[in-house]
C-alpha cells in the first residue's frame, strides 16, 4: 500500500498524471448527505489563511475578486465576479525564477500586508514573492530547476504562505518536510525529518503537500500517502490527525470556521469533502459525468456566502459550487478547453479570494 501511494504522488509530480480508474471504482458515492448546521454553507466567514476581511462587492455566487494561478499559461490573474481581468502577470522571462522545466505557478496567495503575492513552482523547485504594484519578483528561495535538500534548496515545493511576521512556510513534498524560512532565507524551523517518509506527525510525514496556516499560529498539514490531515498548534504539537474518508489523493486541506475540514481529492472524477476532526463525512460534492464532473481539483475553499470555490485543474476552469444544491453556479474558463484569451484558462492550480486590504494599481 505504501508503494502504491508513493507512486501516486510521484506520478503527480510528473505532470500530475496518474491512473485513476481503480481508485474511482473503489469509491462509494454518498447520496442523501444533506446540509446541516455544520455544512459549508452554514458558515459565514472566509476560511482562507491570514486573509483580511473580504470587501463583498457582489451578491452573486462569487462575492469578490478572485486570484487565479493559471499554471499551464504561466501567469497570474485577478478576475471580477463579472469575469473581467483586472490584473495579470506572466511569470516567465529573463531574471525570474523560471526555466524550461517549469509548469508555471502552482499556487498563489496574497501576503498579510496585501502588497504581495507568494507563489510556488513545484517543477522548478522555487518559491517567490511578487510585488503586486510593480509586478516584480522581489524575493525567492530555491534554485530554479535544481532539486535538493540542503539549505537554500527545495524538492517539489507546494503551498507557500507568508505569515504575518514575514516568515515563509512551504510544504517541501519530496523532502518530506514543512519549512519555515526567514526573510533572510534562513531555515528557522522545520516539521518532519528530511527524507524520512512515515506518517508519524509531527515527527515525520509522508509526502506533505499542504501547510495551511490556521488562526493562532497553527497549521493543517495534508499528507498524500495514506490520505491524512494533521492539525498542529502554534508550538508544533499535534492536536489531531484524521484519515480522510473516500479520498485517495488529498490536496490542500482547509480549516473551516466551524472546526471541520474541507479537502479536495485530486482525482477524476474529482471530489470535494467536508469532514469532522474525527473523520465523519458531513458533505460531499462528486459528479461522475456531465458538466458538473470535476477533473483533478487541487484546492477548495469556502467563500463568505457559504459557497465553495475550487480549481478544476484538468477541466481548465475555476468553479463555484452551491453546497445546498450541489450545483456549479459560476465558473471562469471553459470545461476541457485550454486557452489564453479572456475567459479561458490552462490547468489552473491555485486561487484565493482577494482580501479588502489589497489595492490594485490603477493600470494593471
Amino acid at each position: 500500500m505504501l508503494l502504491r501511494n508513493s507512486l501516486l504522488w510521484k506520478n503527480r509530480l510528473q505532470k500530475r498524471v496518474w491512473p485513476v480508474a481503480a481508485a474511482v471504482a473503489s469509491l462509494s458515492l454518498v447520496t442523501g448527505c444533506g446540509l446541516s448546521a455544520s455544512s459549508p454553507a452554514a458558515a459565514s466567514t472566509h476560511s482562507q489563511p491570514h486573509a483580511h476581511p473580504v470587501h463583498v462587492r457582489n451578491k452573486g455566487p462569487l462575492p469578490a475578486d478572485l486570484l487565479i494561478a493559471d499554471r499551464g499559461n504561466d501567469r497570474l490573474l485577478i478576475v471580477t465576479p463579472q469575469k473581467k481581468i483586472v490584473w495579470s502577470m506572466h511569470i516567465g522571462g529573463p531574471g525570474g525564477p523560471h526555466n524550461a522545466n517549469s509548469l508555471g505557478p502552482d499556487d498563489a496567495f496574497f501576503t498579510p500586508d496585501g502588497k504581495h503575492i507568494i507563489i510556488n513552482e513545484e517543477s522548478n523547485n522555487v518559491v517567490a514573492l511578487i510585488d503586486i504594484a510593480t509586478k516584480k519578483i522581489v524575493w525567492t528561495y530555491g534554485h530554479p530547476g535544481v532539486a535538493g535538500s540542503a539549505p537554500g534548496y527545495l524538492n517539489t515545493p507546494d503551498d507557500a504562505y507568508q505569515l504575518p511576521n514575514g516568515t515563509v512556510t512551504v510544504a517541501d513534498i519530496v523532502n518530506q518536510r514543512i519549512l519555515f524560512i526567514s526573510p533572510q532565507k534562513k531555515i528557522i524551523k522545520q516539521y518532519g525529518q528530511t527524507g524520512v517518509q512515515a506518517h508519524n506527525p509531527p515527527i515525520t510525514f509522508t509526502a506533505p503537500n499542504g501547510d495551511t496556516p490556521t488562526p493562532g499560529g497553527g497549521m493543517i498539514i495534508t499528507e498524500i500517502n495514506g490520505s491524512y490531515a494533521d492539525r498542529l498548534n502554534s508550538k508544533g504539537k499535534l492536536m489531531y490527525t484524521v484519515h480522510l474518508p473516500g479520498i485517495t489523493y488529498p490536496s490542500d486541506t482547509q480549516l473551516l470556521p466551524n472546526g471541520n475540514l474541507l479537502v479536495a481529492d485530486y482525482n477524476t472524477p474529482g471530489t470535494i469533502e467536508e469532514v469532522t476532526p474525527k473523520g465523519k463525512l458531513v458533505w460531499r460534492y462528486r459528479k461522475l459525468s456531465g458538466p458538473g464532473e470535476l477533473s483533478n481539483p487541487s484546492l477548495a475553499a469556502m467563500l463568505p456566502n457559504g459557497n465553495i470555490v475550487a480549481n478544476d485543474d484538468y477541466n481548465d476552469r475555476v468553479v463555484v459550487i452551491n453546497p445546498h444544491t450541489n450545483k456549479i453556479v459560476w465558473q471562469y474558463g471553459h470545461k476541457g478547453v485550454k486557452g489564453t484569451a479572456p475567459g479561458y484558462l490552462n490547468t489552473p492550480d491555485g486561487l484565493q479570494l482577494m482580501p479588502a486590504n489589497v489595492h490594485l494599481p490603477a493600470t494593471s
